[in-house]
């Protein structure tokens, strides 16, 4: 069906082109998609005792899909919720082929068509504010990172950012004027504006300077 090369310049379309220039997903998602394909390649390249420059096109099979779907849960103790993520990143993969080799369009329905496993909903636990006011209290303030963990802190509970979110976060994304404010790049390529509290702002603004922290209570 096809040659031992065509799979490998379909997976890279996939990613370089269609992933990351046509669809504009963020470099965690395509990270994770390419560690599930690697681990599926792996897997296939075990269970058909073949190099993985030897895999064709007509071994990726929904059966296989299945196979390695359990084969994450049952060897290598992978939760549900990570299944299901591999799933979905397989799920994408197989549409992407489809539209390109339609020979494999029977092979994406069906791969398309396997149930994702419902997991429970995961319990939520909240700091209270008697526990955010002994936090920022406790905090260090003499250190190479006090400041710069003081200002990180406040600036998650003022805004809610998820972790990736400010790791992402650049200088240009902050307005630490009059009316402070912080525009948040987050999940599906969506922006968001947070206004920030004026400790959060101080804060932030020292760590730009090199200034002492200032001793700022939570009380807001």
């Amino acid at each position: 069906m096809s040659t031992p090369s065509t799979i490998g310049s379909l997976l890279h379309a996939y990613f370089e082109d269609y992933l990351r220039c046509q669809k504009g997903v963020q470099t965690t998602t395509i990270g994770s998609y390419r560690d599930t394909v690697k681990l599926f390649l792996q897997f296939l390249a075990a269970e058909l005792r073949r190099k993985l420059t030897r895999l064709r096109l007509s071994d990726l099979t929904c059966e296989r899909v299945v196979r390695f779907l359990n084969y994450l849960e049952n060897e290598r103790g992978n939760t549900v919720a990570t299944r299901n993520q591999r799933l979905a990143a397989l799920r994408s993969l197989f549409e992407y082929l489809a539209g390109r080799v339609p020979e494999i369009l029977a092979e994406a329905h069906r791969v398309a068509d396997v149930p994702t496993k419902r997991t429970a909903a995961p319990m939520m636990r909240l700091l209270q504010r008697d526990q955010i006011e002994t936090l920022f209290k406790n905090l260090p303030t003499d250190g190479a990172h006090a400041l710069r963990d003081r200002a990180l802190l406040l600036f998650l509970y003022n805004t809610g950012a998820r972790v990736s979110e400010v790791a992402e976060l650049r200088v240009g994304n902050l307005e630490l004027g009059t009316k402070p404010r912080v525009h948040l790049h987050g999940k599906g390529d969506k922006w968001r504006t947070c206004p920030l509290w004026k400790q959060t702002a101080s804060n932030g603004a020292l760590v730009r300077s090199g200034s002492k922290p200032l001793r700022c209570s939570v009380n807001f």
